[in-house]
């Protein structure tokens, strides 16, 4: 066993090595030509954070961990930092006090379940003739009816359970947000290892006839080459282990990925310090190579065009042959499944902010105040990385469905498209926001709160136009690489049988010197590319004439628009409620001598809200307590519709109703902050540094704004959020009342409800413009339908299908002029970076990151 596997994984790194290189040397020349001459495509409108979550975490909560070595469930504090990189304590005073996590979790690669059949039907294939039976109990027993599990197929598996659905879907869409970060692929920014890391890996899996796209091609180098091994070692272990193992059916599965865990384990050990070594000697010779570079640079280039123009001349009639009969005829087909939901997923991008901030400019109408506008912007301001709030957005992109290309273009599957656009729409949502930022704290210095409304209005106008121009040009770069991802391995594993034979003369042309920036394997491919690039942008470019979902055409340049909003872009983000906040009060904590990291970790900014638990005496438990058993938790089939009833009951009447743990309820006081068990919340008992950080829940907002009654408070709230089906002022009471059996949280640890995503609406902007006088002495009603409240509010842009916004008239005639006029190359950022994609001299990563991607 441990012969084969060193034999692999020698073989493996020696072959990985060789390549990476030679393909670092490459790179080196690239990046250095492209320093001196420049290239790029069209300038984005919106501007860019430079660090996004800068003292800003994810999410954390308590769960049940199922853990292997003593087969008991436990409670769990997992902790989701700005790196994605989830961590679980024993509880949530280990991470308070600053202790080293129990374990940690990159989750490249995984796959984020939530049944138990998702998970049996994996594994059962993981065994080759180790089949389940019907009936046959697996080695795992869910603790709970709603199971969180992350599954590798060469890792450890980590199960997790929580106690109720709305729990279950939160923690998913976390999950899956790490696992889309991790995914991404490795940093552009590092414009020479990046690019030398992915060729090689490329042109090894080339090499054993593996061409198309690889869901694998994830994490960082050690994790992407560690799969690397694995893919070829796995079959080999299998049938050497497989045999040996004895018992029955779930306990050889249980064993098998014990072993594959293990295997994975020192695998990964091996290649990070093996990568290691390599790139220190590339490093090591990169001053050499780059002199050199700068002093043959010219020479260089010259040496280069005349090798590729004799390829050209012999690979490219073969290439139009290919490209004529199995390519053209799928452009357009392909290119259709790959706009609509990418185009969706967009438009609800857009949507969303849209309805956050007109929901921000309705709140504003009461109480137009900077502490008000702070308090919103602090919830906008993280909405990119929110996995809820995003979790429309993705879910459009998530029917992009490429059935039978599997068999025709050798993809393995569009999760690698999928992920990839939802990355750019994660970019795209914080551009937008943080742009919006940027414009309105500007317009606050300059003109106050005057006009508030008004303001947020030109603001959000002005991002939106923005945001429509650069989301086209994002799509159109998005469309042209993923046709490039499925169409250059195909036309690769055609062409090369008849094209190697005849690289190696080409070889002979290159003068030694030049040897090391010059391979031919390289330049085969940048001319198979080039000859589909023009067909690819051409299809895109019709799309985008024929306004289909909304794609800009070439002839609209805002280039330069707008040069003094790109002079904000320096500004760091802007910390809402520090500046415009109440002063906050000296911390508790520091009084009992707590150390500053532990302090300012406990401080940390949580961008999703914390779970609170409905009814579960065990979850929330600060000691690592064993469960009794499935019986005993608690769980949500027959409780859930009696208390449903009894809270709507209780909503109607404004009666006390039973709690949920069965107490007998006091009277219903007039506050309407006062729970139905007559107890106190939490935000009324806390300290005042508390009650600053927190977002002021749906209750306080109706007590402040409104005296109409509950029950038409609740309508009109979720008749504007649209959200829960439940109240929101009964779900409230009912997770105050579960927080009553909670613990007290730290301090200066920021405990929000998900209550704070819902936030009730102002009165009618009518009687606020036509009766001011009057609403002055008396509350205005709560409106009765979304059309009613925001009846005087601008609707969003015009729409088109796909709900992105549709040019003006003006702006339609200012394309009609342009494109009549001559366009140049400067003044056209399509010809500009068709130009720059076309041409090999000023685009050197043309064969790497067009090809392999992310």
């Amino acid at each position: 066993f441990l012969t084969t596997l060193c034999k692999h994984l020698h073989e493996v790194m020696g072959e990985f090595g060789r390549l990476y290189e030679q393909q670092y040397s490459v790179a080196l020349f690239n990046k250095v030509r492209f320093d001196i001459e420049g290239g790029g495509g069209p300038q984005a409108q919106l501007l860019h954070r430079k660090i996004p979550l800068e003292n800003k975490s994810i999410f954390s909560g308590s769960l049940f961990q199922y853990l292997e070595e003593n087969k008991k469930w436990r409670t769990r504090f997992l902790f989701v930092p700005d790196s994605y990189i989830v961590n679980y304590y024993d509880n949530k005073a280990s991470h308070d006090k600053g202790l080293h996590p129990k374990g940690t979790i990159n989750c490249a690669g995984y796959k984020v379940l939530t049944s138990m059949e998702q998970y049996l039907d994996l594994i059962s294939n993981s065994l080759p003739g180790v089949k389940a039976k019907v009936g046959s109990s697996p080695f795992l027993k869910c603790a709970t009816q709603f199971p969180l599990i992350l599954w590798h197929p060469y890792g450890r598996h980590y199960y997790f359970c929580v106690v109720t659905e709305k729990e279950q879907q939160k923690w998913h869409a976390v999950f899956q947000d790490c696992v889309r970060h991790a995914n991404d692929g490795l940093s552009e920014e590092n414009k020479v290892q990046t690019p030398a890391f992915t060729d090689a890996v490329r042109l090894y899996r080339q090499a054993h006839g593996h061409y198309g796209t690889w869901d694998m091609m994830c994490g960082v180098p050690s994790q992407i080459l560690s799969n690397l091994v694995m893919e070829g070692l796995l079959p080999e272990l299998r049938e050497l282990i497989s045999p040996r193992l004895k018992g029955k059916m779930h306990e050889r599965q249980r064993n098998w990925m014990l072993i594959s865990d293990a295997v994975y384990s020192l695998v990964q050990r091996q290649c990070q310090a093996q990568y290691e070594a390599v790139v220190q000697r590339c490093e090591a010779g990169r001053p050499v190579l780059e002199a050199s570079i700068r002093t043959d640079m010219d020479q260089i280039i010259t040496s280069k065009e005349h090798v590729t123009n004799k390829i050209r001349a012999v690979v490219l009639p073969k290439a139009e042959k290919l490209l004529k009969v199995s390519i053209q005829p799928y452009i357009s087909s392909i290119l259709d499944a790959l706009m609509e939901p990418t185009s969706r997923g967009f438009s609800e991008v857009r949507d969303v902010f849209f309805r956050e901030l007109v929901d921000m400019s309705k709140n504003t109408l009461n109480e137009g105040t900077k502490e008000t506008v702070a308090e919103h912007m602090e919830k906008i301001s993280m909405l990119a990385f929110h996995p809820v709030k995003m979790q429309s957005c993705y879910e459009k992109v998530e029917q992009l469905s490429l059935e039978g290309l599997q068999q025709r273009f050798d993809v393995s599957s569009p999760s690698v498209f999928v992920q990839r656009a939802q990355i750019l729409m994660r970019e795209q949502m914080d551009d937008a926001v943080y742009t919006f930022e940027q414009i309105l704290h500007q317009s606050l210095e300059s003109q106050g709160t005057e006009g508030l409304c008004k303001t947020i209005q030109r603001c959000q106008d002005r991002v939106i136009k923005k945001f429509d121009y650069d989301s086209s040009t994002v799509r159109k770069r998005f469309f042209r690489e993923a046709l490039l991802q499925i169409f250059i391995p195909y036309m690769l594993k055609q062409l090369s049988p008849s094209c190697a034979s005849e690289l190696p003369r080409f070889q002979e042309l290159i003068f030694e010197d030049f040897s090391r920036f010059i391979l031919v394997e390289n330049i085969f491919e940048e001319v198979v590319l080039h000859s589909v690039m023009k067909d690819i942008m051409m299809a895109v470019k019709e799309a985008a004439v024929q306004r289909r979902h909304n794609l800009y055409r070439d002839s609209i340049v805002l280039t330069n628009s707008d040069p003094n909003l790109h002079l904000l872009g320096e500004n760091p983000s802007i910390d809402w409620a520090g500046e415009y906040g109440a002063p906050e009060e000296a911390d508790g904590a520091e009084e009992d001598g707590e150390s500053e990291e532990s302090q300012k970790r406990r401080r940390m900014k949580q961008v999703v809200s914390m779970i609170q638990v409905e009814g579960s005496p065990v979850l929330p438990g600060e000691s690592c307590m064993e469960v009794p058993g499935v019986d005993g938790i608690p769980e949500e089939d027959g409780e859930e519709e009696e208390e449903e009833e009894e809270d709507a009951t209780a909503s109607q009447s404004d009666k006390p109703t039973e709690t949920q743990n069965g107490a007998s309820p006091a009277k219903t006081q007039e506050n309407p902050l006062t729970l139905t068990n007559g107890s106190v919340p939490k935000e009324v008992e806390a300290k005042p540094e508390e009650q600053e950080k927190e977002v002021p829940s749906a209750a306080e907002s109706a007590a402040e704004n409104s005296s109409s009654t509950p029950s038409t408070t609740e309508e009109a709230d979720n008749t504007v959020q649209g959200e829960d089906s439940q109240p929101a002022v009964v779900e409230e009471e009912e997770e105050h009342a579960a927080e009553e059996q909670l613990p007290p949280p730290p301090v200066d640890q920021e405990v929000t409800t998900a209550s704070e995503e819902v936030s009730l609406p102002p009165p009618p902007p009518e009687e606020i413009h036509a009766e001011a006088a009057e609403t002055e002495q008396e509350p205005a009603s709560v409106p009765e339908s979304q059309a009613e409240a925001t009846k005087d509010f601008p609707p969003p842009p015009p729409h088109d299908d796909s709900g992105f916004q549709s040019p003006t008239n003006e702006e339609v005639e200012a394309e009609e002029e342009a494109a009549e006029a001559p366009q140049t190359a400067e003044g056209h950022p399509e010809v500009a970076e068709a130009s720059v994609a076309m041409a090999p001299e000023t685009e050197p990563k043309a064969s790497d990151s067009e090809i392999e991607g992310h």
